[in-house]
């Protein structure tokens, strides 16, 4: 709630807006749809596999174990 403000700036709020619209709009389910016709949605899993290597993931994902209630 401190930070917020300037995380979220206009520029944050206006790309989100926009992506909003390509929901409402069908583009993003077109780009979606074209891409797994296009063979194995390759856009997706190159940035799935670059994200899962962020820092903060590792981070996350060693902050998760110390969690005990979330262990199954």
């Amino acid at each position: 709630y401190m930070v917020g403000k300037r995380i979220i700036t206009d520029e944050t709020r206006k790309e989100m807006k926009k992506v909003l619209t390509e929901i409402q709009n069908g583009t993003f389910a077109s780009k979606w749809i074209t891409e797994n016709k296009a063979g194995g949605r390759a856009e997706f899993l190159a940035t799935r596999k670059n994200q899962s290597e962020h820092q903060l993931e590792k981070v996350g994902a060693e902050l998760r174990k110390m969690m005990s209630w979330l262990k199954k």
